[in-house]
């Protein structure tokens, strides 16, 4: 995709009422810190648009990021963000919950996990409960750069296993730093609201073209 216009159109916390954008949504999912605002920033070629920071648990809302007034990218809350208390992780939890139960809009969610190291108990319980959501995550290994191209394939077989993946289950490795994978993500992207974006020109198509007269009209 060639990425045109971007901004921050919703930001929702915990009690807002979560939108129906009317254009396909992809979310992105992870533990505080791996990477999530970066591949964000990343995939819509801006420095700063999502906020990184090195402390972790910094996106407390849910984030609607509107890429050419065509389909929105959603930044969920971290997760795993030891220092939050039970009370606020729950609502963080309940928040994501129900968009994932509420979106009309939803087409996939990508789970992000830091390729270094196997599938936490947190990253675990996030993949089982994405999946009992009704979604298949498709995983973004983080931090591609941080490890040598000769270990690549053994840390995508650990966290394939850790996760107890699914045989066709989808690992898309990336690199904040190199931007290696970006091109990878957004042919997948793509596919998920191709039909999306065909329904919808076909229906504008549809309108422009002038009608043709009955008989009854004609006579």
């Amino acid at each position: 995709m060639v990425i045109k216009q971007v901004s921050l159109d919703i930001v929702c916390g915990v009690t807002s009422t979560l939108p129906e954008t009317g254009r396909p949504e992809v979310a992105f999912a992870g533990k505080s810190n791996v990477g999530k605002s970066s591949l964000i920033n990343g995939l819509m070629n801006r420095k700063s648009l999502a906020r990184t920071s090195s402390q972790p648990g910094k996106t407390q809302t849910i984030n609607f990021y509107n890429v050419n007034q065509e389909m929105y990218l959603v930044d969920l809350p971290g997760y795993g963000y030891a220092n939050a208390n039970q009370e606020i992780k729950a609502k963080w939890g309940k928040m994501i919950e129900r968009y994932l139960h509420t979106s009309k809009d939803l087409k996939a969610v990508f789970l992000l996990i830091d390729i270094r190291h196997d599938p936490s108990a947190n990253d675990r319980l996030m993949y089982q409960w994405i999946l009992d959501q009704g979604y298949e995550p498709i995983i973004i290994a983080t931090k591609l750069d941080k490890i040598k191209r000769s270990q690549i394939q053994k840390h995508l077989k650990a966290i394939r296993v850790g996760l107890d993946m699914a045989k066709g289950g989808m690992i898309l490795p990336y690199s904040a730093q190199t931007k290696q994978g970006r091109e990878e993500i957004w042919q997948v992207i793509d596919q998920l609201i191709a039909p999306e974006q065909e329904t919808a020109e076909e229906a504008e198509e549809g309108a422009a073209m002038p009608t043709e007269a009955s008989p009854a009209e004609e006579a």
